[in-house]
């Protein structure tokens, strides 16, 4: 579930990592799984965040404020 059709998670989209996690979840949340499976699934939902982490901050540092006069700056 961490990787989606060949693609690992850094070449996966936000909204594509977000949507594993929330069938992650629910599988976990379902308790119909043994505890080794819930382990794996919580270290997957582990990398799965991080890697939305790592690339919330990319975004954020590619942003640019614009100043009053419209001029762009390093946000």
């Amino acid at each position: 579930m961490a990787e989606k059709k060949g693609q690992s998670l850094e070449e996966q989209s936000l909204e594509e990592i977000f949507s594993d996690l929330e069938q992650t979840i629910k599988k976990m949340e379902e308790g119909e799984i043994s505890l080794e499976e819930s382990f794996q699934l919580y270290h997957q939902g582990m990398d799965m965040l991080k890697a939305c982490n790592s690339k919330i901050d990319k975004v954020e540092k590619k942003m640019l404020l614009l100043d009053e006069e419209g001029e762009e700056h390093e946000f």
